[in-house]
């Protein structure tokens, strides 16, 4: 055998070797990473009247043993239709199928009944079972079509989080709300139809199969959902108990800003929409609606001017009840004047003169520059659409007034969100982190993506200044709270409420009888698990939130303890 014909046996043998690789390199394509596109198509090729092709991205919960619980996914099904000419005895018809579909007799009779008429639909999203067992009576003029749709296996918990689906400008369906909408472009999936024929891309390259590939993705959560059903037990019983207008509450680790319960009421059922009434209730408000939030916000006051060096934990100061700052009169709630006493009475007795004389001494940039520091006026970066910066404008004034008002929560306005990220700068040691959702996705080419902003954070206060304030928070919880009622023998809980009055949109001013109610505490006090925030808007026959939310936060705090196997810090 001569030189030329052992070359042209290696050409062969290497194209030969090079077509090999190329089409092990497909069949795996096929069949793991696009073996569900492959099985819609040949789900079209057999079943010709296929109602609907739909696929999307799954989105799960996480249990706290990192077990993966189905939140959103695609559920496959059947669409009863009929042919009325074919169906000889409407009522023999509407018998037979009545075993597995409840039916409108009446109804049944007339559609069966339209003699020149090819097509009349029955029911849609009928379980797998009950379409194949219709399918296999063989009742002519009855046939049943594949159909896969969008379902919520949980309903309405953590409905707001979740989001639902809805027809966008161009008729498409994608994500409206909450995580469908946030992460439409890791979730959609194109329509299996518009694919590509497999024999005709065979050869064009596995590059050109690949493209769009990293982007399509299962979505994975922090959302525990034992925790959040227990968030939404309680957020109920306690709106029914005080009738408030909404209530809301987040439950998130304070030091890496994953949330495990995010939830409001009014609430939803995205997967049976029938009665809402209103399209507002699919908003969340948690991260779209702002408020003045109240008296919680004095730790952080506290915490900026003993940051600064103004005052220290052990200060005192001399407490007139008023001020008179720009022609306006400040008052502790009660109006009384306290003498001369330390830092520590200012948040156990939650004192708004308190506060304001830490913010003038601190001067009023400084004080401006804390809170800003703090993420007010900015957006968390929470994975939820909509999210708004709140409204801090009196933060930039310059007048004493509004810096002393800024100290005790009004006359600036945040997000919940945003408020717990502040405040759980005092739990984690002075970090400002991100509060998410998503801990990670799950693209199809079975490679995982933790989002990296989420991991990062800036220090705005000095451990010593948290570890401060966190020991008067426990102060307020073991001697002032409910008069020490509150107390946990072997748990050290740093918490404060807040009462803001509601600002009158129509007469300027505010509600003389209209308050929002908040709520926030961390624990185990010195090296926290949670981070925990609740507020409602208008709770109807109390004043201040200490009577409406200190039950609600004890009771979450037990269940975490123990659902967590928490131990004892004390």
């Amino acid at each position: 055998m001569n030189s030329n014909s052992i070359k042209r046996i290696r050409i062969i043998l290497g194209l030969f070797c090079v077509c090999a690789f190329v089409i092990v390199c497909k069949l795996y394509i096929v069949q793991i990473v696009q073996g569900k596109e492959y099985a819609l198509k040949a789900d079209k090729q057999y079943e010709r009247n296929a109602v609907s092709t739909f696929d999307r991205g799954s989105v799960f919960f996480t249990s706290k043993n990192t077990i993966k619980v189905a939140a959103a996914t695609v559920k496959e099904g059947y669409t009863l239709s009929l042919d009325p000419r074919l169906i000889k005895d409407p009522s023999n018809v509407y018998e037979a199928l009545s075993q597995y579909v409840k039916l409108d007799k009446d109804s049944f009779i007339e559609k069966a009944s339209k003699g020149d008429d090819p097509y009349e639909e029955i029911e849609k999203r009928l379980d797998r079972e009950v379409g194949q067992s219709i399918a296999s009576l063989k009742i002519p003029g009855v046939s049943v079509q594949k159909e896969n749709w969008r379902v919520y296996p949980g309903d309405s918990l953590a409905s707001h989080t979740l989001g639902l689906l809805g027809r966008d400008d161009t008729d498409k369906l994608a994500g409206r709300y909450g995580l469908e909408r946030f992460y439409e472009s890791t979730l959609y999936r194109p329509n299996a139809s518009g694919a590509k024929n497999f024999f005709a891309e065979l050869f064009s390259g596995i590059k050109g199969t690949l493209e769009g590939q990293g982007k399509e993705g299962d979505i994975l959560t922090s959302i525990e959902p034992t925790t959040q059903s227990s968030l939404e037990k309680i957020l109920l019983e306690t709106q029914k108990k005080w009738q408030s207008d909404a209530i809301g509450g987040i439950i998130m680790d304070p030091k890496t800003g994953a949330i495990y319960s995010l939830a409001l009421r009014p609430t939803f059922n995205p997967n049976d929409l029938k009665d809402v009434k209103d399209a507002s209730v699919f908003s969340n408000a948690l991260v779209e609606n702002s408020y003045e939030m109240g008296s919680i916000i004095k730790p952080l006051a506290m915490a900026a001017g003993i940051d600064s060096g103004a005052i220290t934990a052990q200060s005192t100061y001399k407490d007139e009840g008023t001020l008179m700052l720009s022609g306006r009169k400040i008052s502790n709630y009660d109006g009384k004047a306290r003498g001369v006493i330390p830092m520590q009475e200012i948040l156990s007795q939650s004192l708004n003169t308190g506060v304001a004389y830490i913010s003038l001494k601190m001067g009023k940039e400084s004080f401006a520059k804390y809170f800003f520091d703090f993420g007010l006026g900015e957006k968390t970066g929470i994975d939820q659409p909509n999210e708004q910066k709140g409204l801090v404008k009196n933060l930039e004034t310059g007048r004493d007034v509004e810096i002393a008002t800024a100290s005790y929560g009004q006359g600036i306005a945040m997000t919940p969100v945003q408020t717990i990220r502040a405040l759980a700068t005092l739990a984690n040691g002075g970090k400002l982190i991100t509060p998410h959702l998503v801990t990670g996705i799950e693209y199809a080419d079975g490679t995982t993506e933790i989002p990296e902003a989420f991991g990062q954070s800036q220090e705005v206060l000095k451990k010593e200044t948290t570890d401060d304030v966190t020991r008067m928070l426990v102060k307020v919880v073991d001697t002032a709270l409910k008069k020490g009622e509150a107390k946990m023998e072997h748990y050290s809980i740093a918490a404060k409420t807040g009462t803001a009055q509601i600002a009158d949109p129509r007469n300027g001013g505010y509600y003389d009888d209209r308050y929002l109610h908040s709520f926030f505490g961390y624990f185990p006090a010195y090296d926290p698990k949670f981070i925990v925030f609740l507020y409602h808007v208008y709770p109807k026959g109390a004043e201040y939130a200490s009577e409406t939310l200190t039950d609600p936060f004890m009771e979450l705090a037990r269940f975490l303890i123990n659902y967590y196997e928490i131990p004892p810090d004390r």
